[in-house]
């Protein structure tokens, strides 16, 4: 808050939300036209790259400040630019399959949605050969390498081969039923870890969105898809649909409300604009905005940051219905998380993700990593 010459208070609103860069260039032109502007929630180390950073301007400036940026082409141009760019881009999906029920349950919705978003689908395997020199004594590692591996290998490659050559057949059938849309897919097969190749092709080809199956709240935790889809949510660049195998609808259509978890990050505007303006074939589904609170007591400032999200929805998207509730994270969080996904219907839950170092993965789980580990509910994780 800051004090105007006349004695009066005046407070510091947000004018806009922009990268780093961009905020620069507005608050030099909101400057130069006599409006004090600050730059805020700035990466002090790098602030290149942060994703967001608001400027903010005083109250009393706000009508003026609008004005002013209504007149700035730049914005205009920009926004023209990178929307022209993005339409010259093929949509790809990518759908992992590991060849069980619930991969082929993820391969329904990824054709569903294709044809939705007027994309491609990629269709990937990854199998791992678990044969290492490396293991065997010193004296026995040429012999081995010699006589076995390349013949193992070769075994091994031949077989998940097979297996994507039957899964692709199958496809084929439900294509020629009518059980699935008319798209154009490839498939792939790589070598090595799953959810490094995964990341690592998503990165290279700029995939749009990557569809995973998971079995939801009954799976075992050893249960390698599970445990892959947790690691590509918190590696990758890539927005991520996890699909539990009883997810009871096919397309995005039939999703009538989301639950969008959120810890107050500039981010998670930037996520739920690219939810509401058409990056997703969902047609005006009610919102839920949650916070999940590690406090004992629900902190005041918590429910105004979620009226502040709130205000800018609706105000925004008219006529959206938005609601908003805190959530205790506790040892019974995922029994109270399934309550409220009981309570208020919730077809899809949806969180914004960010890179997180390795030590932040290892100590501090995601909450994304929770959602697929014990939720029977789709799990929709946006990139921004």
């Amino acid at each position: 808050m800051q004090m105007k010459e006349d004695g009066k208070n005046d407070n510091l609103v947000t004018l806009a939300i922009l990268t780093y860069t961009k905020a620069q260039i507005l608050q030099t032109v909101l400057q130069s036209e006599g409006v004090e502007a600050t730059i805020m929630n700035v990466n002090q180390i790098t602030p290149t790259v942060n994703a967001a950073v608001r400027v903010k301007i005083n109250e009393s400036d706000l009508p003026k400040a609008l004005k002013i940026t209504e007149k700035a082409a730049w914005l205009t141009e920009d926004m023209l630019d990178e929307k022209a760019e993005h339409e010259k881009k093929r949509n790809t999906i990518l759908l992992p399959v590991d060849f069980s029920e619930y991969s082929m349950k993820a391969c329904e919705f990824g054709f569903n949605i294709a044809k939705s978003m007027n994309a491609e689908v990629v269709l990937m395997h990854v199998y791992f050969t678990p044969i290492y020199a490396a293991s065997l004594p010193n004296g026995d590692i040429f012999n081995y390498q010699k006589q076995g591996f390349d013949r193992e290998a070769h075994i091994i490659h031949r077989q998940v081969q097979e297996k994507l050559e039957h899964l692709s057949n199958q496809i084929d059938a439900k294509i020629a039923s009518g059980d699935f849309p008319n798209i154009k897919y490839v498939k792939k097969l790589r070598e090595g870890i799953p959810e490094e190749e995964i990341v690592r092709y998503a990165r290279r080809h700029k995939v749009t969105l990557i569809i995973m199956g998971t079995r939801g709240s009954n799976q075992k935790k050893i249960d390698l898809i599970g445990s892959v889809t947790a690691e590509v949510i918190d590696r990758s660049r890539t927005t991520v649909f996890a699909i539990p195998e009883n997810t009871p609808y096919k397309t995005f259509d039939k999703v009538k409300r989301i639950a969008f978890l959120t810890d107050f990050d500039p981010r998670d505007l930037i996520a739920l604009d690219n939810l509401l303006q058409n990056d997703f074939p969902i047609f005006k589904p009610a919102i839920s905005l949650v916070h999940i609170s590690d406090s004992d007591e629900h902190d005041k400032w918590d429910e105004i940051e979620l009226g502040g999200i709130k205000e800018y929805l609706t105000k925004n998207y008219e006529g959206l219905d938005v609601d908003y509730e805190i959530i205790k994270d506790d040892d019974n969080f995922s029994n109270t998380l399934s309550e409220f996904i009981t309570k208020h219907q919730i077809d899809v839950i949806t969180l914004s993700s960010y890179r997180r170092n390795i030590f932040a993965r290892l100590f501090n789980p995601s909450i994304a990593r929770k959602m697929v580990f014990h939720s029977d509910t789709p799990l929709l994780v946006i990139s921004v």
